[in-house]
């Protein structure tokens, strides 16, 4: 399992491959990892160690319950909420939602269960979502009379489209795994039960790559969408001209040629 950090109650960080995958468990199993304030400050607190650690090349998003990745906000402590605790909330929330988002290396959400509302949102952050065969996800938020406040309504239609994303926000419907990938809402289906497995050894495959080439690449395809193809091309030369001269180029030529595996400096 390799060694384990925790962050608060409910979430822990485990490294695999050597440190270079960092596994972010949400860990809240009798609560099927609704996200309280408490909990939302430790996805942010984990975040943040990660997005510093120059080691880390993947983070791997895992749930430890069996029956759900998350359930979204946890709406037992909200319902007790005043107007003014929900307002002094909102901040606390959208840090965690951000903190997903904003990391600087690949992210793979392993996803099984339930993975609704503010949970579906959280894998939407990443940047690749597996999911295994008993996957239900879904942004019900509207039937509770509230929208997608973790990134749902920007995120799901860059995923997905415009009009696919309005029906599933507007119907607040669930949508089960196979559906799911046909519609693009997952990039991949597995068995049922090996979705964190799988999700891992997709972080090892990408881990092997340089970390100053994973870091640009995510940066100039997150920068770059949506921009006209020139500007989105200047993106890209931006994001060239921060690696051509990195010791990880120079690594990564000279192996290369000399036949053998990378030693990646990681700068």
């Amino acid at each position: 399992m390799g060694d384990e950090r925790r962050f608060g109650e409910f979430v822990a960080v485990r490294r695999h491959e050597g440190g270079t995958v960092a596994e972010l468990v949400l860990d809240r199993p009798k609560a099927m990892n609704a996200v309280s304030s408490d909990m939302a400050r430790s996805i942010t607190g984990a975040c943040e160690a990660l997005a510093g650690d120059r080691d880390v090349r993947v983070v791997v998003l895992t749930s430890s319950s069996e029956r759900a990745f998350c359930v979204g906000a946890d709406l037992k402590e909200r319902n007790s909420f005043s107007d003014a605790d929900m307002l002094r909330q909102r901040p606390v929330s959208r840090a965690a939602y951000t903190g997903v988002l904003e990391l600087p290396m690949p992210a793979i959400a392993a996803v099984h269960g339930f993975a609704l509302g503010g949970g579906f949102e959280l894998a939407l952050a990443c940047d690749l979502i597996v999911a295994d065969g008993t996957a239900v996800v879904g942004l019900p938020e509207v039937s509770v009379g509230v929208i997608p406040g973790g990134g749902g309504t920007q995120l799901l239609p860059r995923r997905v489209g415009a009009a696919r994303a309005a029906e599933l926000i507007f119907t607040a419907r669930r949508v089960r795994a196979a559906e799911a990938a046909e519609l693009g809402l997952v990039d991949q289906v597995v068995d049922a039960g090996a979705d964190r497995e799988e999700a891992l050894a997709l972080g090892a495959r990408i881990a092997v790559n340089s970390p100053v080439g994973l870091r640009a690449s995510k940066k100039a395809l997150r920068l770059g969408h949506g921009l006209d193809m020139r500007a989105g091309l200047e993106v890209e030369d931006a994001a060239w001209r921060s690696v051509a001269f990195s010791g990880d180029r120079a690594e990564g030529v000279a192996a290369f040629n000399e036949k053998r595996s990378p030693q990646w400096p990681g700068e």
